[in-house]
């Protein structure tokens, strides 16, 4: 459901009714949006969207109704809600009969964190790389050691 890498999304929608996706990872599968996306998307009220969110207090995730906007499953009720933009596309037009609706995903730009943890990871693999040399040459120098304990023939 996730990938590994991860980014936000957003979405926009233009007059026509067209729904453009943001998302890390490329995959439609996979586009996960935040409400306030799904807010701006649909240019409606964030009471408008939650009154459409399917959702009920008694069960964390309710069965899927065709009616209503579908979030995906949740492991507590404090997680967020997440939708699918193909849900959130399937929802503009059955639902809101919005005429023409595309989903187009794209990369999304790298964010400061991510730049970050990029630098972080590249300093890792030079500092597994000299433990790697380190580890090797002192197998050579402990090899060579053993071979001169040995009786002369």
């Amino acid at each position: 459901m996730f990938n590994e890498s991860v980014n936000s999304g957003t979405i926009g929608m233009s007059e026509e009714g067209i729904i453009k996706g943001m998302n890390a990872s490329g995959n439609s599968s996979d586009s996960l949006i935040t409400i306030d996306e799904v807010q701006k998307t649909l240019n409606r009220s964030r009471a408008s969207v939650y009154r459409y969110t399917n959702t009920d207090p008694r069960n964390l995730n309710p069965p899927f109704n065709p009616k209503k906007l579908n979030p995906e499953f949740r492991s507590d009720q404090k997680d967020q809600l997440l939708f699918h933009s193909n849900e959130v596309a399937r929802f503009a037009k059955d639902i809101l009969r919005i005429k023409e609706v595309t989903v187009e995903i794209f990369n999304s730009p790298s964010s400061e964190a991510q730049n970050t943890l990029n630098a972080i990871l590249e300093e890792l693999k030079i500092i597994r790389s000299q433990l790697e040399n380190k580890a090797e040459t002192n197998n050579t120098i402990s090899t060579h050691l053993q071979d001169t304990d040995r009786e002369a023939a």
